[in-house]
C-alpha cells in the first residue's frame, strides 16, 4: 500500500487530501503524479513521501519536510544539490574551496566540509543509502523522483549522524513500460549539460532502466597571470538499475552508479590586502583587490578530482500486513586536490590532499500496516567506514623571501640560522613542509523504531526510539621539515643564556625555582630574547603522532534518543501536531595537523616551553615533540532536541503548512578555519526558535503560486573557547534571520501543446557572515564584521509540444546579484581577509524530448 492509515479516520483523511492535493504544500513544488489510490479522483496529484520510512501522504505526515519534485528541477534546471537551497529556505548549501568541499546547513546547523573526520549533522541519503561524506553527494540530479528536506533531528528514523536534519533524495524506478527522455542545453561560459534516461521491460516482472549526464562549462573565473579559467564544471555520471518482481510481494530493486568531477575551482577573491601585500607585491606575487571581477592571481591552477562510485541492493517483502525491507549498500569514494592555498600568484605554499573512503552499510525494517488502531515500525542500521588521507604542504620559491620580508628584512633568516647553528637557507627552503598521514575505521550500529496509536478516530499518539551505538578507532602522524619550527624559541634562549648549560627538561628543572623563573622571564621577554619574534613563523610545528601510550586514539559513544507526538485532525481541512524529539551525533576526529592533545594530557610551559613544562602523561611518558600545543584531538558529540508545533491545512485553490519549532544542540561540533590551520571543538549550547511557513494559491488550473519563508532566531547559549573569544549570547553568525521563497508558475495551453513558464525569487535577509576572523578581527577589537544579503531570480520557460519535444529558455540569477559567501583569513597572512564571491549569471537555451 502507498500510505499506512488506521481506522476510519484514515480513510476519510486519505480521501479528502487525495482530492485537494493538487496543492505541493511543502515548498514551492510542483505536486509529483502518481497513480490514483483507491477514493481519490482520477485527476488528482497525489504527494507520495517516505519521511517517515513509510509511505504516506504529505499532507499525513507530521514532520517539518519540504518536497520538491522532479518536475520542479526541469522546470528551474536545479541540476546539483547546490541550487536546491533557492526553493527551499530552510537549506542553506555552499561549495568553499574545492569542488568537494560542500557543507549542507538546516535551521543554521551544519558543519563538516573541509574535514574527513566530521560527518555532517545533515545526514544525505539517497535512495535509502547514507552518503557519509557531502563529496559523495554532489552528483548533477538526474532521473530524480523527489528530494526531501527533513528539518530537525531525525535520530530515530535515520541511524546515522542526522542531529540537525535529511536530505532525503529519491530517484525514479525502472518502468515496465519502455520510455524516457533525452536533454542537452547549452548556455553563457559555454555550458554545455547533456542528460538522458531510458527505460523499459526484460520481462513480465523485470524492468531496467540506464540514465547518465555530462556537464561542462568554462569557468566564471580567470587566473589572470596563468590565462587559465577558474570555476569550471567537468563532471558525469551514470546509473543503472534493476527492478525485479517475482511474486507480488516481493519487489527487488538493485542499483550501480559512478560518478567523477575533475574540475578547476574554485575561485578565492581578496576582500581586504593586509599589512602582508607588499612583501607579496615585493617577490614579483600580485593579487586582485576587486572582489567581484573574478579575477585572480595564483602560482598554479587548482585541481581536484572526485571518483564516487558503489551499489545498492533493496529487497522489500510483504507478507499480509507485514512488510521487510533490506537495503544493502557498499560505496567507494576518492577525493584529490592539489592547489595555491596563499592565493596569490607569489609562490608561497600549495597543498596537495589525497583521500579514500570506503562505506558499507546494511539496513532492515519491519513495518506494519494492520487495520486496527496500533502499528508499528521497527529497524536497524550497521555502519562500516575506512577513511584514508594523506596529505602535504609544499613550500615555494618566493616563500623564504616572503617570511623573511615580513620579519622586516630580506637577510633575516641567515642571521637566526647563524645564531641557532642552522645551515644556511635551510629556513623555509624550497620543497617539503609537512607531510601527513590519517586513517580512521568507524563502526556503529543502531536500533530504531516508532508506534503509533490511535485510540480515537483522528488522534494519533507517535512515540519513536533510537539507540545507537558508535566506535571510531583513527591513527594520525605528521613530519614537520621546517627546521625553526623544530625549535622551541624559549628553551633555545635559555641554552644560549646558560651557555649551554641547560639543553633539556631535566637540567632546567634540576635548578632553583628562583632561576628557572628568572630564566622563564627573559626567554619570554621580546625585549630579551629577540628569537621570540619569530614564533608567528612556526605555524607547521612538529606533531605527536596518534596512537601512543597516553592517547589511544579511539573513541566510544553510544545514546537513546526518543521522539513523542500526537497528531490529529481537527476537520476535514486541518491536520495539526506537535512533538518532541532529541537527536544525536557520535564524536568527531580532528583529521588534521592541527589535531593536538586535549590540555591535561600535555600541559606546555610558558612559551609552549618543554622545559618549563609541568608534569603531566604526555610529558612522563616521554612523548614531547618541540612546540607541542593543546587543542582538540575530537569533538564530543552532539545532543540534538527540538520542540515542534505544526499545521497542515489544505481548501479549495489554497493550502499552506506551518511549523514552530524551538531547537538546541548541546556540545556543536565547530569547525573554523584560524589562519594558518583548522580549530575543532565543542559549543557548549548552540539554539535556535523560529518557524516554517509555506503556501500555495491555485488561482485557475494553469496559475500556482507557492510562497515559502523561514524565520531563524540563533543564539549561542554557550561557547567560551571560540576562535574569537567567549560568543555566549551572541548570535551565531551565517544564519539569516528571514528567508524566503517564492515562485509563480503558468501554464498556457495551445491544443496539444503547452507554455510553461515559471518566475523563481529566493532571498536571505542581511546577516554578519561569522562571529568575526581568529586573526584579523581580533586585531581589530571585532569592530569589522563582514556581511552577506541574498537576492536571485531565476526564470524558466519551456513550450512542451504533444509529440514530446521541449524546447526552452532558462536563467539562473538573472539580475546578477552579487554577494559573499563567506570570508577567511589570508593564509598565513595577517590583516589580509579573502573569500568566496557568488556566482554570477548564467543562462542558456534547451532542447529535450520525451518518449
Amino acid at each position: 500500500m502507498r500510505s499506512t492509515m488506521t481506522g476510519t479516520a484514515g480513510t476519510y483523511r486519505f480521501t479528502l487530501l487525495a482530492g485537494a492535493a493538487a496543492f505541493a504544500l511543502a515548498t514551492p513544488a510542483m505536486a509529483q503524479d502518481q497513480e490514483p489510490e483507491a477514493g481519490a479522483e482520477e485527476s488528482s496529484n497525489v504527494i507520495i513521501v517516505t519521511a517517515s520510512k513509510r509511505e504516506q501522504t504529505l499532507q499525513e505526515t507530521p514532520i517539518s519536510v519540504s518536497v520538491t519534485s522532479g518536475e520542479v528541477l526541469e522546470q528551474a534546471q536545479i541540476r546539483d544539490v547546490l541550487d536546491l537551497q533557492t526553493v527551499t529556505p530552510s537549506l542553506r548549501v555552499s561549495q568553499l574551496q574545492s569542488a568537494s568541499a560542500t557543507t549542507f546547513i538546516i535551521r543554521g546547523f551544519g558543519n563538516g566540509d573541509n574535514n574527513f573526520g566530521i560527518e555532517p549533522s545533515v545526514g544525505v541519503f539517497i535512495d535509502g543509502v547514507f552518503r557519509s561524506r557531502s563529496a559523495a553527494a554532489l552528483s548533477d540530479l538526474n532521473m530524480v523522483s523527489r528530494i526531501e528536506v527533513l528539518n530537525g533531528p531525525q535520530s530515530t528514523l535515520f541511524g546515522k549522524n542526522a542531529s540537525a536534519g535529511v536530505i532525503s533524495v529519491v530517484t525514479k524506478e525502472p518502468q515496465y513500460e519502455f520510455g524516457g527522455q533525452v536533454e542537452a542545453s547549452y548556455g553563457n561560459y559555454n555550458a554545455f549539460v547533456l542528460r538522458g534516461e531510458v527505460t523499459g521491460p526484460i520481462s513480465d516482472n523485470i524492468a531496467w532502466s540506464l540514465d547518465g549526464s555530462y556537464n561542462r562549462r568554462d569557468g566564471y573565473a580567470n587566473i589572470v597571470n596563468l590565462g587559465e579559467d577558474l570555476s569550471d564544471r567537468n563532471r558525469w555520471s551514470a546509473r543503472g538499475q534493476l527492478l525485479i518482481e517475482p511474486t507480488p510481494d516481493l519487489k527487488i530493486r538493485a542499483i550501480a552508479d559512478y560518478a567523477a568531477i575533475d574540475e578547476v575551482c574554485c575561485q578565492v577573491s581578496t576582500l581586504v590586502a593586509g599589512p602582508t601585500a607588499p612583501a607579496i607585491f615585493a617577490v614579483g606575487g600580485a593579487l586582485d583587490t576587486n572582489f567581484f571581477s573574478y579575477n585572480t592571481f595564483l602560482s598554479q591552477a587548482p585541481s581536484n578530482t572526485v571518483d564516487n562510485y558503489g551499489g545498492s541492493i533493496q529487497a522489500d517483502w510483504s507478507t499480509g500486513p507485514l512488510t521487510v525491507t533490506s537495503i544493502t549498500a557498499y560505496r567507494e569514494l576518492k577525493n584529490f586536490l592539489d592547489q595555491d592555498v596563499d592565493f596569490t600568484s607569489a609562490d608561497v605554499v600549495t597543498e596537495t590532499r589525497d583521500q579514500k573512503v570506503n562505506t558499507f552499510t546494511q539496513e532492515l525494517r519491519l513495518t506494519s500496516d494492520f487495520d486496527g488502531p496500533i502499528n508499528f515500525l521497527l529497524g536497524g542500521f550497521y555502519f562500516d567506514e575506512s577513511i584514508t588521507q594523506d596529505s602535504t604542504l609544499t613550500t615555494g620559491a618566493d616563500a623564504r623571501t616572503f617570511f623573511a620580508l615580513l620579519g622586516g628584512s630580506p637577510t633575516l633568516f641567515n642571521g637566526v640560522e647563524a645564531a641557532l647553528g642552522l645551515p644556511q637557507g635551510s629556513i623555509f627552503s624550497a620543497g617539503p613542509l609537512t607531510a601527513e598521514q590519517f586513517a580512521m575505521d568507524n563502526t556503529a550500529w543502531s536500533v530504531f523504531g516508532t508506534v503509533d496509536f490511535e485510540p480515537v478516530d483522528g488522534l494519533v499518539l507517535t512515540g519513536g526510539f533510537n539507540y545507537t551505538d558508535d566506535k571510531k578507532d583513527f591513527s594520525l602522524a605528521q613530519q614537520s621539515f621546517d627546521e625553526l619550527a623544530n625549535i622551541n624559541l624559549v628553551d633555545a634562549f635559555i641554552r644560549l643564556a646558560t651557555g649551554g648549560a641547560v639543553t633539556n627538561r631535566t637540567q632546567f628543572q634540576a635548578l632553583p625555582t628562583a632561576n628557572q623563573q628568572a630564566l622563564i622571564a627573559a626567554a619570554t621577554n621580546p625585549a630579551t630574547n629577540p628569537l621570540i619574534g619569530l614564533s608567528p613563523f612556526q605555524f607547521q610545528p612538529p606533531f605527536l603522532s596518534i596512537p601512543n601510550s597516553v592517547e589511544p586514539g579511539r573513541t566510544a559513544d553510544d545514546k537513546f534518543t526518543y521522539l513523542l507526538r500526537a497528531a490529529y485532525q481537527v476537520s476535514n481541512e486541518v491536520n495539526i501536531y506537535a512533538s518532541y524529539a532529541t537527536g544525536f551525533k557520535a564524536s568527531s576526529v580532528n583529521l588534521s595537523r592541527d589535531s593536538r592533545p586535549v590540555f591535561g594530557d600535555y600541559i606546555p610551559g610558558p612559551g609552549r616551553s618543554f622545559f618549563a613544562a609541568p608534569a603531566s602523561p604526555i610529558t612522563n611518558a616521554g612523548l614531547a615533540v618541540p612546540n607541542l600545543g593543546t587543542g582538540s584531538r575530537f569533538a564530543a558529540p552532539e545532543n540534538a532536541e527540538v520542540y515542534e508545533l505544526g499545521m497542515k491545512a489544505q481548501w479549495d485553490g489554497f493550502g499552506f503548512n506551518l511549523a514552530l519549532f524551538d531547537q538546541t544542540i548541546k556540545g556543536f561540533q565547530s569547525f573554523l578555519f584560524t589562519g594558518t590551520g583548522f580549530q575543532l571543538n565543542n559549543a557548549g549550547q548552540q539554539s535556535v526558535k523560529g518557524f516554517e511557513l509555506d503556501a500555495t494559491i491555485r488561482p485557475s488550473d494553469n496559475l500556482v503560486f507557492t510562497f515559502a519563508m523561514t524565520h531563524l532566531d540563533p543564539k549561542f547559549d554557550s561557547f567560551t573557547q571560540s576562535p574569537v573569544g567567549d560568543l555566549t549570547g551572541r548570535r551565531p553568525g551565517g544564519i539569516p534571520g528571514w528567508s524566503i521563497a517564492t515562485s509563480a508558475t503558468h501554464t498556457l495551453e495551445l491544443g496539444d501543446n503547452k507554455l510553461v513558464t515559471r518566475l523563481d525569487y529566493a532571498h536571505e535577509s542581511n546577516v554578519n557572515i561569522n562571529n568575526g576572523l581568529p586573526t584579523f578581527n581580533r586585531a581589530l577589537g571585532n569592530t569589522r564584521i563582514f556581511e552577506r544579503e541574498v537576492n536571485l531570480v531565476n526564470a524558466s520557460t519551456i513550450f512542451q509540444m504533444g509529440n514530446g519535444l521541449e524546447l526552452g529558455l532558462w536563467a539562473r540569477n538573472l539580475l546578477d546579484d552579487q554577494y559573499i559567501i563567506t570570508v577567511f583569513d589570508g593564509v598565513a597572512q595577517a590583516g589580509t581577509v579573502s573569500g568566496y564571491p557568488s556566482q554570477p549569471r548564467t543562462y542558456g537555451g534547451l532542447v529535450r524530448f520525451k518518449f
